[in-house]
């Protein structure tokens, strides 16, 4: 079990990625969610099976159609014990 916190720059925001990834982490069974951040950046906490983590960072590299991803930070956390995946608003 897996838990990390992916930080995403570049023209993230008003481009469908949190929808996208939250369908991708949910294909892959994981739990946590995506929310905006204030400064233009997409925000990523997932948990679940390291490979299913592993795959989605990777998700998170390539982004949706319209996007351009510049950077992504990863750190990995302790378990968090999510229930599901969601996109927050701020």
């Amino acid at each position: 079990m897996k838990t990390t916190k992916a930080v995403i720059s570049g023209t993230v925001q008003g481009r469908f990625f949190r929808k996208f990834i939250e369908e991708e982490a949910r294909k892959l069974g994981l739990k946590g969610f995506a929310r905006n951040l204030d400064d233009g950046r997409v925000e990523v906490f997932a948990e679940g099976r390291d490979e299913n983590v592993n795959e989605l960072v990777e998700k998170c590299r390539q982004g949706p159609p319209n996007s351009q991803v510049d950077k992504v930070e990863t750190q990995e956390i302790n378990h968090q014990g999510f229930s599901g995946f969601r996109i927050l608003r701020i």
